[in-house]
């Protein structure tokens, strides 16, 4: 028996789970009830027309982007961690994604599921889009389990000494309105450039003891430091901000954390607030302000960014840049990790089309 190719298995297959999902629609932050699939999903396909400066530009995921990632068996999928691997090669992780294949019942959902997938590229300006030229579909595999580990996602990622880091938080089981619960995050390393993978297991840190406060994290670079932005599992939290030397970033006893007043080693339970009412971060030194920008959302969904003179602030208060009523399913703005000059492009995700845009905002 010949094998078809996967365009063919879209088509083919496309039509039944769409159906049986339209009649579901998106529950919370539950990724598993959602309709990827354009023309069926009864939202308006092409970009978003938005108010106000910030625009939608490129369509990046699913079947109505360029890059045609139902390619790779990814028709839907969310989040879109950049960074660069120390070559000039951009990687960019995506979280849970909808695939044809083997359904996950025990979820409820009628798609075959991954956790994670790693696209490569070579776009360094993106004025005309991001153009992936090769991927690394589930390199972490997950269960997938509800109660056990229901999801193994991307929150960070960085290249640090010649290898590459990403952070990942196990997700336990997915709530309502923003929120769920993690088992713990976690740090997963590739030494080959990204494209195989493995979990650091002494880097787990569970919710006690501090630790689950960087359950989701955020990472940039200083002054020889990696600084390490984390929040609680969920949306709307207090976030907080540790670092380490850069050759020490899979020692967890040996970060520091900002107590408000000065570094604290070894004490996640010394971390204080820096910024409050936050989701997923993302936070980036850039040259035209000559400031650290962090875009994040707010408690009411809207896309904002601070700005602040030094990693641990003080930030500036929120600028919406995003207003909730025009795309009210949108989170995770990730930012676009090469200067672009005065303005910022960040990828930001859209629940009820369960794919991601490129966005950009003059700043």
């Amino acid at each position: 028996m010949s094998r078809r190719p996967l365009s063919v298995l879209v088509r083919a297959g496309v039509a039944g789970a769409a159906a049986a999902l339209v009649l579901a629609g998106p529950a919370g932050a539950d990724p598993n009830n959602v309709n990827p699939i354009p023309g069926i999903n009864g939202q308006p396909r092409g970009l978003p027309p938005l108010p106000g400066d910030t625009q939608a530009v490129f369509q990046v995921t699913g079947m109505d982007s360029p890059n045609q990632t139902q390619r790779m068996n990814v028709l839907g999928t969310d989040l879109g961690v950049m960074w660069d691997d120390g070559g000039g090669t951009l990687l960019t992780a995506f979280g849970d994604s909808a695939g044809l294949g083997v359904p996950n019942l025990l979820a409820g959902s009628m798609w075959a599921w991954t956790s994670n997938v790693v696209f490569q590229s070579h776009t360094q300006d993106p004025s005309r889009g991001i153009v992936f030229d090769g991927a690394v579909p589930n390199p972490l595999p997950s269960p997938k389990i509800p109660g056990i580990e229901i999801s193994l996602i991307p929150t960070a990622g960085i290249s640090a000494g010649g290898v590459q880091y990403m952070s990942m938080m196990s997700v336990k089981e997915w709530g309502d309105h923003g929120r769920w619960t993690t088992n713990f995050a976690t740090l997963a390393a590739s030494g080959d450039g990204g494209r195989t993978w493995a979990q650091l297991p002494n880097t787990r840190r569970g919710n006690v003891d501090g630790h689950e406060r960087f359950q989701q994290n955020a990472f940039v670079k200083d002054n020889g430091y990696v600084y390490r932005y984390g929040t609680p599992a969920g949306r709307n939290h207090s976030g907080y901000v540790s670092r380490v030397r850069e050759p020490d970033i899979a020692n967890i006893d040996a970060y520091e954390y900002w107590d408000g007043h000065g570094w604290k080693a070894g004490d996640a339970k010394a971390a204080a607030p820096v910024v409050e009412g936050v989701a997923e971060l993302s936070v980036q030194w850039n040259e035209h302000l000559r400031k650290y920008v962090m875009t994040t959302t707010d408690p009411f969904n809207s896309v904002v960014l601070r700005t602040a003179d030094a990693p641990e602030g003080p930030w500036s208060p929120p600028r919406v840049l995003v207003e909730a009523a025009a795309l009210p399913t949108a989170y995770a703005p990730m930012i676009f990790p090469y200067q672009t000059g005065g303005d910022l492009y960040f990828l930001l995700t859209v629940h009820n089309q369960y794919n991601v845009l490129l966005m950009r905002t003059p700043l």
